[in-house]
């Protein structure tokens, strides 16, 4: 029990640590190549905090299980944003660059409408769904190349910055890029270790505790992707870069969806109706319960974040309490 429980906070120390660094060297970044924090956020953090869910859904459809990266990008695309972002703004609600912002939120809802409309209308990911989706991956980050170019150069548009950010800047310029880019590589490779750590010694853990089973599966084994995402955005929040904490989740949602998804499905493709877990008159609780909870919480949080220009603590509360009912719902039918 003594290893288990040192190796257990040797995991929270580095998902604590890399989640430092991660952030530091993409802040240090966006200054560097004059790139808004969302962007950087929705773009270079959000692939290395989606690290997990690739790594879990790829070995997964190698090992003939293909359909599990369907529930993985459902489910960790909700824990996100009812449960990491949520926590974020409900505690320091903040305002949002809507330009910036529109271009990850129309590239998500795209996907999902093409991800939502497979599994309604056919209910089979076959391998060409998953090119479709690599492809959507592949457009979204060709655009934020183009854009972040754009805007480098001379006579480009620039979205106004606070004197906080100019004199971070002013900080920051001297330091070499391959530093911050070290910085990050360092970073992510903490967080995938330390939250490998954390999962799977916390399950041991609760297990010799006698914790159930099925509680177990719910909270360190579903939680356990999306560490990466909940240590980035707080470190982000305690330093004050929330716009890049709101990117990387955005980001990684749309990620979730078209490379984890994409990647395992173009590996091995599968029948929503194999998954198990039907609801009522053979209809699968994912289709009844799981995509519109998922569509739900993003709309909630992105279209009046859009209009409004500000994520408010009445919407970080209404997010958490839709997580916890959507906890007690997957516990109560488990």
């Amino acid at each position: 029990m003594a290893v288990p429980i040192l190796l257990f906070i040797l995991g929270l120390i580095l998902l604590i640590k890399g989640g430092d660094w991660f952030v530091d060297g993409s802040v240090e970044l966006a200054h560097r190549l004059h790139v808004p924090e969302l962007i950087i956020g929705a773009t270079v953090v959000s692939i290395g905090t989606t690290l997990p869910e690739v790594l879990v859904s790829a070995t997964g459809a190698i090992e003939g299980h293909g359909g599990i990266a369907y529930g993985n990008a459902i489910g960790s695309v909700i824990c996100n944003t009812a449960l990491i972002s949520a926590l974020t703004f409900a505690i320091r609600p903040c305002r949002v660059d809507r330009e910036t912002f529109k271009v990850p939120v129309i590239f998500f809802f795209i996907a999902a409408a093409f991800y939502a409309g497979i599994a309604y209308i056919s209910g089979y990911f076959a391998r060409w769904t998953g090119i479709a989706l690599l492809c959507i991956f592949a457009a979204y980050m060709a655009y934020n190349v183009w854009d972040g170019r754009r805007q480098a150069r001379p006579g480009g548009e620039e979205t106004e910055r606070p004197e906080e950010a100019e004199k971070a800047d002013e900080e920051k310029k001297d330091v070499p890029m391959w530093q911050s880019i070290l910085k990050l590589v360092i970073g992510a490779a903490c967080i995938a270790v330390g939250a490998n750590l954390l999962v799977d010694n916390g399950t041991i853990i609760a297990t010799e505790m006698g914790v159930p089973e099925s509680v177990i599966a719910l909270t360190f084994v579903a939680l356990g992707t999306s560490l990466p995402e909940l240590a980035t955005a707080i470190t982000a929040l305690v330093k004050g870069h929330s716009a890049l904490s709101l990117g990387n989740i955005v980001g990684a949602n749309l990620f979730n969806l078209v490379l984890v998804s994409g990647l395992a499905t173009t590996i091995n493709p599968f029948y929503v109706k194999d998954l198990g877990r039907n609801f009522f008159n053979g209809e699968p609780v994912s289709l009844m319960v799981d995509i519109p909870v998922m569509l739900f919480v993003m709309a909630f949080m992105t279209l009046p974040a859009l209009k409004r220009g500000k994520l408010t603590r009445a919407q970080g509360i209404i997010l958490l309490a839709v997580y916890a009912a959507f906890c007690v719902f997957q516990f109560a039918y488990k």
